[in-house]
């Protein structure tokens, strides 16, 4: 069986202290073309969590953005 993989994002904004971090569904190729859609624009950046909240951030502001896969981490004790 396999499991659906989970896209961990991580968005640096401008002038904000903290980061905007959450899981997403959509693929890193998805995230990656959305944004660059969104900078040549000069839109907004639209992302959708694992648990359907939407994130919309201008993109002039994103300073940065990490994309990488959630792995599952191991339960009990590793020797």
């Amino acid at each position: 069986m396999e499991y659906p993989r989970h896209m961990d994002i991580r968005i640096g904004i401008k002038h904000a202290a903290r980061e905007l971090s959450f899981d997403t569904d959509a693929s890193a190729a998805d995230v990656t073309s959305q944004l660059q859609a969104a900078l040549a624009s000069d839109g907004v950046l639209t992302l959708v969590d694992t648990k359907g909240q939407t994130y919309v951030v201008p993109a002039a502001n994103v300073s940065y953005l990490e994309i990488g896969t959630s792995q599952s981490r191991p339960v009990g004790f590793v020797s």
